[in-house]
């Protein structure tokens, strides 16, 4: 488990990918679950909610990744039709992170073989981390519990900071 307080100081913006919860006809329960895991660990979070269209998720990862060091999206990542994400993140990307998503799909295969079913993406747009984290509570907070504790080195990096551990 992260170490409470690793990401003190680290703005991070939780963007929920839902037709649903975007339209105000669900709960954000995956949203929620990651701001309250972030927040424990010290970052400050905003959420931002948008519906399964490729074009409004690419603008939603940006614009997050202007004004955070942090930006973790849930829902989208699996196979159905308006399952979106990863190609709407991957538009945006500047650099890849597959290590990332190997630990996060590694993580999740010791639970369940529905894992395998994950298409997330992770990688950096300017100077912030964005990982995919798929729709569900559990998915969602699971995987980015698998990674949670590269971030402050991964970020520490991305600001410039190059001293090694």
């Amino acid at each position: 488990m992260g170490v409470d307080g690793a990401l003190g100081g680290t703005r991070a913006v939780v963007v929920t990918v839902s037709d649903g919860v975007s339209a105000g006809a669900r709960e954000d329960l995956s949203g929620a679950a990651l701001e309250e895991m972030l927040e424990r660990r010290g970052a400050s979070v905003a959420r931002v909610l948008v519906p399964d269209d490729a074009d409004r998720i690419s603008e939603a990862v940006k614009e997050a990744a202007d004004r955070a060091e942090l930006v973790v999206t849930t829902g989208g990542t699996g196979f159905g039709v308006r399952d979106v994400t990863p190609e709407a993140t991957a538009a945006v990307l500047d650099r890849e992170a597959p290590g990332l998503v190997h630990a996060m799909l590694a993580a999740g295969l010791e639970k369940t073989p529905t894992a395998a079913l994950s298409r997330a993406r992770a990688g950096t747009v300017g100077s912030s981390l964005v990982v995919n984290t798929p729709g569900s509570p559990r998915g969602a907070t699971e995987s980015l519990e698998a990674v949670v504790d590269l971030l402050p080195h991964a970020l520490q990096l991305l600001s410039g900071d190059n001293r090694h551990h």
